[in-house]
């Protein structure tokens, strides 16, 4: 398939649609993706360029790029709608089905999506948001004394978004770190993790599930077999067993609820009110 190119574009500065497309993106591996942020597009003018580069692009490119955008006024999410790419408005999705439901016209105004009527919230919002990011699939353990939480578990049982939902919704620092073959043979826990038992919390789900999920990203793998998810699984489930680490199967709940039971379990304090 090769490199896409994904645009992020937004009237302010960009950082919440590249919050949330990065959250998307991180969901599909072995993809590479060219990342190009267009900020401040507060006028049609900018808007055209904006949709002129991406139309270059898809031509460059031989494909359509993906954009994920946070514009607010309609003139210009109308001018977005021109550019040959996949368009993904937050705001379009969301907006319309709140303003049915409240029977009341959303302001459209912009700059108010980061809630910067409260900017301690929000810088608490971004850090956190910004070390679930920095600390996904135990890329950056060296920062783990700054974590609130780190969940464990086998690849695909729902550590990265339900990092990413309570960094984003209650300012938690949540970390999470993958448990591989090799910690299975010496079932031991991972070096990184050692002298930090008392933030751990696992996640494990039922094989079944996870050979589905796995066989969409890697279909007639191994790493989607329904052996290997059984082995992982129960390999998993032991070292939770053996060290004492309170675990959620996450099989049939949704991010929302279990983001609420590793907080309950763990009497975490949130720092933000969603």
């Amino acid at each position: 398939m090769g490199r896409r190119t994904v645009f992020f574009v937004s009237d302010q500065t960009g950082v919440s649609a590249e919050t949330m497309g990065h959250s998307l993106l991180t969901q599909f591996d072995g993809l590479e993706f060219r990342q190009v942020t267009l900020p401040f597009i507060s006028t049609v003018d900018k808007a055209e360029e904006a949709v002129r580069k991406i139309n270059a692009t898809a031509v460059a490119d031989g494909q359509r790029p993906i954009v994920f955008s946070t514009l607010v006024r309609e003139e210009l999410r109308a001018v977005m709608l021109r550019g040959n790419a996949l368009l993904l408005d937050f705001f379009a999705a969301f907006l319309g089905s709140l303003e049915t439901e409240l029977a009341v016209k959303s302001s459209h105004r912009e700059g108010r999506a980061h809630g910067m009527a409260d900017l301690q919230a929000y810088a608490t919002r971004i850090d956190a948001t910004n070390f679930a990011l920095a600390a996904d699939d135990g890329a950056v353990t060296s920062d783990y004394s700054r974590a609130d939480v780190i969940l464990i578990g086998v690849s695909r049982s729902g550590k990265t978004p339900t990092c990413i939902y309570m960094a984003m919704q209650y300012g938690i620092f949540a970390a999470n770190y993958p448990l591989t073959e090799d910690d299975f043979e010496g079932k031991q826990l991972p070096a990184p993790l050692r002298a930090q038992t008392a933030k751990l919390f696992g996640l494990t789900i039922a094989p079944t599930r996870l050979q589905q999920i796995r066989n969409e990203r890697r279909p007639g793998s191994r790493y989607a077999s329904l052996s290997q998810c059984e082995y992982e699984v129960r390999s998993a489930e032991g070292l939770f067993q053996r060290f004492g680490i309170p675990h959620q199967n996450t099989t049939e709940c949704s991010i929302e609820e279990i983001a609420s039971r590793i907080i309950d379990r763990k009497g975490i304090e949130r720092r933000l009110r969603p």
